[in-house]
Order: structure tokens, then C-alpha cells, then sequence
């Protein structure tokens, strides 16, 4: 299914344009009270934006968070609430972060929000949820989907290489999520929505299909794969929200990275990119699969057997994000080894969802397994 098709189904308009120009979200700015949100390093690419909604005569204001690297935490939701109480509509200028706090924000206002992408570096785009930490966990909270997503593959293709791997490794995830989504069906008996899963293996295919043209070196080439990318990420996030839950797009990779940015926000450390996390994750749990026949012969764990079958090696993972210049090891984000062993032992728990990691702890195979992860991998 093409973007254009989700995104009518979901009443979203995503809308491609250059400059600051997008016809469509212009004409739906008219006449409200538009707040801009951005952060220190995002505020700089909002101004072609800007100068358009001047010579259109649109009221707005801008909110730019102090810090460089914003968190999504409950202050710092409270914070963009507070600023867009007087607005009619939010738009985020940037990616992870400032698309999930105005996601959030415009959702508890009731207000609806919308994004300009400065960056094909995660699949959150199209989503419905938000990640968010309170109390020093990671937890989802319900959002609303961004009913413009503003699309500049100038702007796009002009993000940093390492970003762009960032991406990359979001979407080479989908392998494992995918296979831990099976896998809790099979083992739990959980629901799971073949539509979802289908959109979320088209984005994958989508993703590997882009990577030659994202590492070469002309720009219009560059341009191209920059675009392939971002739809990838764009069908996941709305898998995302036609399975009503992140599980397409989410799986062991995900609690792994996820547990380490508990870590670093406890610590009050610059956090990784998401997608460079999740991608050593994902390179963690491929290794957990394609081992798990020679660890255990199990029937209960057929499904897992059949799953490794079809699922590519952790070195295809690494090889992959090595070339955007991404870390391969986790010793190289500055987390600590007895840290990402407490990773391996407990990161199942951040969400109650099968995953092949759960197998492994609750079956008691990751006391076997983990030193030759952490040799392997860190």
C-alpha cells in the first residue's frame, strides 16, 4: 500500500514541498494560531517555514526548548502544553523527541499537532503513541497521529550520515519484531494483526532496498534513497497504528534500548540515537535466535526454530550500520559492561511482550548465554 493510500485512510496529510512552502498544511494553518516547537539545533531549520507563514499572514509564536537534546519526560511535556495553551495547532520541527512531545501535548489539548521531518531517523512519525519517561521508566503513553507530516527530502537528505543510519537500524529491527510478534503468538496465544505485519515486512523490504542508493555518492542518488527510507519508516508508523500498539515495529530490540536510555537518563548522560540503540539490539537478538537450536532442542520452541530459519545474521546487521559510520559494540555509547549485562537479564520486563529475550530469561538460558554475548558484542 502507497503512502498516499494510509495516509488518506488515516486522515493524515503527508505532503511533500520544498522551502518552508507546503500548500496544503498552509491552507489548513488559516486562520488559527499556530505554535512552532523546536530545540536549539531544530530552530535554525524552521526558518524558510517561518518567512512563509509571514508572507501568508499566519499568526504564529515559536517555543524553542533550551537544551540541544531534549527529553521526552513529563516536565518537558508539561512545559510545550503550557506554551501551546493559547494555540489552535502545535507543529514540531525535528524528529524523535519534538514529534513526540507535540504528539503528546496537542493530544492532551485536545489540539491537533503536525511535524516538518528534519530527519529520516526513526519510524515515529506516523504513530499514535509516544514514548515517554516518568519516574525514571520508559513507558507508551497514548498520543494521536500528526495530522501533517511535512516532508523536504532537501532537508531530509541533508541530516547526518549518522542519522540517517539511525534510521536504518530502526527499520532493520522489523526483523526481530516481527519474529518476537509471531513468536508471542505462538507461545501466548496474543492477537496478532497480519495487515499490520504485512505493511511493517514492505516497509523492511523498503529499507534494504534504499541502502545502496543512501550510501552513494551523488546527490540525487543520495535523494532517492533518502526518500525510499523515510516512506519505510512512514508504512511502520502507520502499522503502528493499525495494530493500536507499537508491537509491529517493536520487540526485544526496542526493551534492550529503551532499558540503556533509563540508564543514561539516570546517569545524566547525552543519550545515543534511538535507531543506533535499537539497532545493536537487533543485532543481539538475531544471535539469540539463530543460536537457540544449538543451546536447547525444546518442542515448545518450534516456533522460535522456524523463525531463525528466515531471519538474518547479527554480521549483516553490524555491516550495515558500520557503513553510516554507526557503533557496532556497546562499549562504544560509554554504558558500562556490567550495565548492559543487567540489559540482557532484565530489559524483558520493560513491556509485558514476548519476545526472544523472554525466552531466554525465563527459561533460564540467559545465565548460560550472557558472557558470550557480552564478548561478542560489547
Amino acid at each position: 500500500m502507497e503512502i498516499g493510500q494510509l495516509a488518506e485512510r488515516f486522515g493524515v496529510n503527508a505532503e511533500e514541498g520544498a522551502g518552508g512552502y507546503f500548500p496544503c498544511f498552509l491552507r489548513r494553518a488559516t486562520g488559527k494560531r499556530l505554535l512552532i516547537l523546536t530545540d536549539e539545533t531544530t530552530l535554525p531549520l524552521s526558518a524558510s517555514l517561518q518567512e512563509v507563514l509571514r508572507a501568508e499572514g499566519t499568526a504564529f509564536s515559536v517555543f524553542c526548548l533550551p537544551e540541544r537534546e531534549p527529553v521526552a519526560d513529563i516536565p518537558t511535556v508539561e512545559r510545550v502544553v503550557r506554551a501551546a495553551s493559547s494555540c489552535d495547532l502545535l507543529l514540531a520541527v525535528g524528529a524523535g523527541t519534538l514529534n513526540d512531545l507535540c504528539k503528546r501535548a496537542g493530544f492532551l489539548l485536545g489540539k491537533p499537532s503536525a511535524v516538518l521531518a528534519t530527519a529520516p531517523s526513526m519510524d515515529g512519525y506516523a504513530s499514535g503513541v509516544t514514548p515517554l519517561i516518568e519516574n525514571g521508566f520508559k513507558i507508551t503513553r497514548q498520543a494521536q497521529l500528526a495530522g501533517d507530516i511535512l516532508l523536504d527530502y532537501g532537508l531530509l537528505s541533508s541530516a547526518p550520515s549518522l542519522m540517517i543510519g539511525a534510521g536504518v537500524g530502526d527499520i532493520l529491527a522489523k526483523h526481530c519484531s516481527l519474529a518476537d510478534w509471531r513468536l508471542g503468538a505462538a507461545m501466548t496465544g496474543e492477537r496478532h494483526d497480519a495487515e499490520a505485519a504485512g505493511l511493517t515486512a514492505e516497509a523492511l523490504k523498503r529499507c534494504e532496498e534504499s541502502v545502496p542508493q543512501l550510501l552513494g555518492k551523488e546527490t540525487n542518488e543520495r535523494e532517492r534513497g533518502v526518500r525510499a527510507l523515510t516512506e519505510a519508516l512512514l508504512v511502520s508508523g502507520f502499522a503502528m497504528a493499525i495494530a493500536g500498539n507499537s508491537r509491529p515495529a517493536s520487540g526485544a530490540e526496542h526493551h534492550m534500548s529503551h532499558f540503556l536510555e533509563m540508564d543514561f537518563l539516570a546517569r545524566g548522560e547525552r543519550i545515543p540515537l534511538h535507531g543506533i540503540k535499537v539497532g545493536l539490539g537487533t543485532a543481539v537478538s538475531l544471535y539469540l535466535y539463530r543460536t537457540l537450536r544449538a543451546r536447547t532442542e525444546r518442542r515448545e520452541f518450534f516456533c522460535a526454530y522456524e523463525e531463525a530459519e528466515r531471519l538474518p545474521s547479527s554480521d549483516y546487521v553490524l555491516d550495515l550500520l558500520e557503513k553510516f559510520g554507526c557503533p557496532t559494540r556497546f562499549s562504544a555509547l560509554d554504558v558500562s559492561r556490567e550495565t548492559v549485562r543487567r540489559m540482557l537479564f532484565e530489559a524483558y520486563r520493560i513491556r509485558d511482550r514476548f519476545t526472544i529475550l523472554t525466552l531466554y530469561c525465563k527459561y533460564g538460558l540467559m545465565e548460560k548465554t550472557a558472557d558470550e554475548l557480552l564478548e561478542r558484542f560489547y
